[in-house]
């Protein structure tokens, strides 16, 4: 019991107390690769913990004083675990189920979304090969309509999207810029972490940090972007760039050049803040490491 409570606490802390601070620590926008790294340990962290919580307090008392290895000796995982002298029985079965079930919910959903994203992006592909256009120079696509805006349809059938009002309000270097952002959305596959976050948040909706870290990896991948167009790209560029494109809609399923928290994007481009140190790097690579590991050692005790 000390043990479930122990973990149990763990999650809590993760879940509710850790969400708000890591929302407002100002490194992160310095280093939005190494926040959204922070952000997935921390995910990674509360469905280990909260697992093996349910796993503590769902099993007998026999199977809980083995430890986390009375786990895997009741899975058949482990060769040298304690071995029982009966076999499993339905509520070992219904035990083990639970757990399982915070692990597999997650996983599930990002396989829902990743199809509902997938045909919204095939119905975009299937519209634009009948009113899309060419763009002779810019390896894109250009569909007639009057706002501003440019965005990216990821995946295999990979494309580049630009409105012929885009066309009309944006200079070359401007429209260079933005798709270079667009194409850093590709390369990264920044789809993949939309997706991981939506299935989190809806697996465990109403989590404190299902809610902080969709809103901010959301906004972490569009910095992501623009700290990848700075490397070729001027500041002023981009940063007009994103104004004129900053009303623009985009379909479900694609990332867009304006993207969310434009403002605090655009005074992080024309101010640049120095990097944080490398202890920084090395304290948060080691604690989003260590955070889902912690439990797995809490549990693996006697």
């Amino acid at each position: 019991m000390i043990t479930a409570m122990a973990l149990g606490g763990y999650a809590a802390l993760v879940g509710t107390a850790m969400p708000p601070l890591l929302s407002r620590a100002r490194w992160t926008h310095r280093a939005p690769v190494l926040a959204v790294l922070a952000w997935q340990g921390l995910m990674v962290t509360f469905i280990v913990a909260t697992a093996l919580t349910v796993y503590h307090l769902a099993l007998t008392e026999q199977h809980v004083h083995e430890g986390f290895l009375g786990l895997l000796s009741v899975c058949g995982l482990a060769a040298d675990a304690p071995v029982t002298e009966s076999a499993p029985t339905p509520r070992d079965a219904l035990a083990l189920s639970a757990p399982a079930v915070i692990v597999l919910l997650p996983l599930g959903w990002f396989v829902l979304c990743t199809w509902r994203a997938r045909r919204a992006r095939q119905r975009h592909l299937d519209m634009l090969a009948l009113i899309g256009e060419p763009a002779p120079g810019y390896d894109a696509t250009v569909v007639d309509h009057g706002a501003p805006a440019v965005y990216c349809l990821p995946g295999r059938r990979r494309r580049v999207v630009i409105t012929r009002g885009a066309l009309d309000v944006l200079s070359d270097a401007q429209m260079r810029a933005v798709l270079e952002h667009e194409r850093a959305h590709i390369e990264s596959r920044h789809h993949l972490l939309h997706l991981l976050v939506d299935a989190f948040s809806r697996a465990f909706p109403g989590l404190p940090l299902a809610r902080h870290a969709k809103e901010q990896i959301t906004l972490l991948v569009e910095m992501i972007a623009d700290d990848r167009v700075l490397r070729s790209h001027s500041r002023d560029a981009l940063a007009t760039a994103m104004c004129e494109v900053a009303a623009g809609q985009t379909p479900q399923g694609t990332l867009g050049a304006a993207g969310p928290g434009a403002l605090i994007r655009l005074r992080r481009v024309l101010t640049p803040q120095p990097r944080p140190h490398r202890v920084t790097w090395l304290g948060v690579v080691a604690a989003s490491t260590a955070a889902p590991l912690l439990p797995l050692l809490v549990a693996c005790g006697p």
